[in-house]
């Protein structure tokens, strides 16, 4: 059972720049993130965010029914590129009258990409000793050709000489192309943490496919692959792999969702799953 709260509140300054600030309790009305977007008439929009951003919003950019592959309730424990959302960044939107046609760019940096989300008055120090400061660039092209969108994305985050060899690096690469109803996907992603304890990960490989198609305007299938490869400092390496199978059909302002998933090695450990899950939303 989901349940969540948001308060949303704007404006607009003398100068024409528009703001928005959004709070967000999501499930069980828990705090998840609050973000205050400056939308200006030349620039773009900047915006102060607690809730991602970056390279985050291209992780897993494969066309689906209903969720990504990772997030159906399964519990992979899959790790895919997140850039410094991991902490509190500042996020700007390139104005399109500044990009050619079908471009859009977003840079996110964040001083302390390990930093906490305070409150009032709180401090926001840091979340380990290893993480500095830390810069995201995200590209997006759909100019090509009509259905297809290309994308991609690089980060690099700042550690300490005693625990990393050297910066945090990550990058994705990665299509869709959509034709009548049926859209396809493909993407790479690769994080290397340059660690030097011997069983640490040292970096994580990332193969996304998907397929979707719209039957109808109410009802949509999909099937999605994801292989995640984990190698450690010493050489060890896992795979661990799941699919999923959807599909969603609405009905007004209802909507039911079902997914069948599978997984193998859980965690980058040896254990398998799988799970179905139903859902159904209402709209009022």
């Amino acid at each position: 059972m989901n349940s969540g709260l948001t308060f949303t509140g704007s404006g607009e300054l003398d100068n024409g720049t528009t703001f928005t600030l959004t709070v967000t309790h999501a499930d069980q009305d828990a705090y998840s993130a609050s973000q205050i977007a400056l939308t200006t008439p030349t620039l773009g929009t900047f915006t102060i965010d607690q809730s991602g951003g970056g390279l985050d919003r291209i992780d897993d950019m494969m066309p689906t029914a209903w969720e990504e592959t990772t997030g159906t309730s399964l519990g992979t424990g899959i790790v895919n590129v997140v850039g410094v959302s991991g902490g509190a960044s500042v996020d700007w939107a390139v104005s399109g009258d500044m990009l050619p046609d079908g471009m859009a760019v977003n840079l996110a940096y964040s001083p302390r990409v390990t930093g906490s989300a305070a409150n009032d008055k709180g401090v926001g120090g840091a979340g380990n000793s290893v993480s500095g400061s830390g810069y995201d660039v995200v590209l997006q092209y759909s100019g090509l050709v009509d259905g297809l969108n290309v994308f991609g994305g690089w980060s690099a985050v700042e550690q300490a000489a005693a625990a990393a060899s050297g910066d945090k690096s990550e990058k994705t690469l990665g299509a869709t192309y959509a034709t009548g109803g049926i859209t396809l996907g493909y993407q790479y992603s690769m994080s290397n943490s340059n660690a030097k304890l011997s069983t640490a990960t040292d970096e994580y490989e990332n193969t996304l496919y998907g397929v979707s198609f719209a039957v109808n305007d109410d009802l949509s299938i999909s099937y999605g692959r994801q292989t995640s490869d984990r190698s450690l400092v010493n050489g060890t390496n896992v795979e661990a792999e799941v699919d999923s199978l959807q599909i969603a059909y609405s009905m007004g302002g209802a909507s039911i969702k079902l997914a069948e998933s599978n997984a193998d090695n859980i965690n980058y450990g040896t254990a398998d799953r799988g799970a179905t899950t139903l859902a159904l939303t209402l709209a009022f």
